[in-house]
């Protein structure tokens, strides 16, 4: 016997990875260069050559067996101190090391803040569009996810909505900015007005209501602030990641902050700490801690991320896409013409354009472009995307 649940989460691949995998069954029979694969969000820029410089210093300057051994479950010391002293350089901010846990990525460490809120009956909530994995993580946590229902056309938040929807049940607030997918930023307007709101209501049930920042791509930004959260909300969770701003996805190193200020604080993370333990998420791979505490102050070069949001974004709305300015991240969010995105999707993919609906999101009527990708294949899919709209 298995559990259902899960064979139904392993049987059935995302749309995002269905799309991209229909994408490489296609390039041998039409071409790679006929195949305009927007679906799956992995960088297109190289990691910044000292990442590569820092690996080979440290297989060659270390003893092998401190670079492959274990280190400490919440991560290397070092590791811990470089990632406090960057942030607090660049936010004025008083992190501590002892603060942070090393994970695997964003998404164990998710998992873990969200079973460490997991009590009987306990809510999260998340504002549409939304990255589709949260939910998930939430409910194999052992929470209730709601989703609150977007904030058309800017994609901020609908503070009515929200408020209407927290209640005492409500353990944590789930944001993701800048966003998947839609790409925007919430202002400081957005987040202060946030951290009001989650004051008020955690005052009125008598509990703290917890701030999980999700912030993959918190160093894609094109000229707007990113501000950081818990500057804005004292009881804010952030998870982050190194693969989108070092470029390095397939190495799995990020961290989750949890302030000793926080309400619970110090309990908070020694559940983080407890969940990732019964999880198996501890002992993050130590090559790449050991990289961390030497290039956490490294910058992405978004240059060419930049152009090609620039192209995109002014060449489909001179032909009458909507969509809301992506100030961050690298996706677009549009308004399928017609209004479903799910048969906008299937006309492109006839097209070889693989595009994403936005009901996973969800938000139906949209769908997601990732424009990690080559400047040559947006140039080459414009035109696809002018037969699209005007079919429409």
């Amino acid at each position: 016997m298995i559990n259902e649940k899960a064979y139904g989460l392993g049987a059935n691949r995302s749309c995002i990875r269905e799309l991209f995998e229909y994408g490489r069954s296609r390039a041998p029979i039409v071409g790679p260069e006929n195949v305009f694969d927007y679906s799956i969000g992995n960088p297109s820029i190289p990691s910044p050559p000292q990442v590569n410089q820092a690996i080979r210093d440290i297989l060659t300057d270390m003893d092998s067996l401190l670079v492959h051994g274990y280190t400490s479950a919440a991560g290397d010391l070092e590791a811990r101190t470089a990632i406090s002293d960057d942030l607090n350089a660049r936010y004025g901010v008083s992190t501590k090391p002892e603060e942070f846990f090393l994970g695997c990525g964003a998404a164990p460490e998710l998992v873990s803040v969200f079973r460490a809120l997991a009590v009987p009956g306990g809510e999260i909530l998340t504002i549409a569009p939304y990255f589709p994995e949260y939910k998930p993580f939430a409910e194999e946590a052992g929470l209730t996810f709601r989703v609150v229902p977007p904030d058309i056309p800017g994609f901020q938040i609908d503070f009515s909505r929200l408020e209407a929807m927290i209640t005492a049940r409500t353990q944590a607030v789930l944001i993701n900015t800048p966003n998947n997918p839609s790409g925007v930023v919430y202002t400081r307007e957005t987040l202060t007005a946030l951290g009001a709101l989650l004051e008020k209501k955690a005052a009125a049930y008598g509990h703290p209501i917890y701030l999980v920042s999700d912030e993959p791509y918190r160093e894609l930004a094109y000229g707007v602030e990113v501000p950081f959260v818990p500057a804005i909300y004292r009881d804010t969770i952030v998870c982050y990641s190194y693969s989108k701003s070092l470029s390095l996805p397939g190495e799995r190193i990020g961290y989750v902050y949890v302030p000793s200020g926080a309400a619970d604080g110090k309990a908070l993370y020694a559940a983080v700490a407890g969940a990732a333990r019964g999880a198996g998420h501890v002992c993050a791979p130590s090559l790449m801690q050991k990289v961390i505490a030497r290039c956490a102050r490294l910058r992405p070069d978004l240059e060419s991320y930049d152009r090609n949001r620039r192209a995109l974004y002014e060449g489909l709305t001179a032909m009458g896409y909507e969509m809301a300015k992506p100030d961050g991240a690298f996706y677009l969010f549009i308004k399928a013409p017609g209004g479903d995105a799910n048969a906008f999707s299937k006309k492109a993919k006839q097209k070889d354009l693989l595009l994403v609906p936005g009901d996973g999101f969800g938000c139906p009527g949209y769908f997601r472009i990732c424009y990690c990708v080559s400047y040559d294949m947006i140039q080459r899919s414009l035109p696809v995307f002018r037969a699209l709209i005007e079919e429409n």
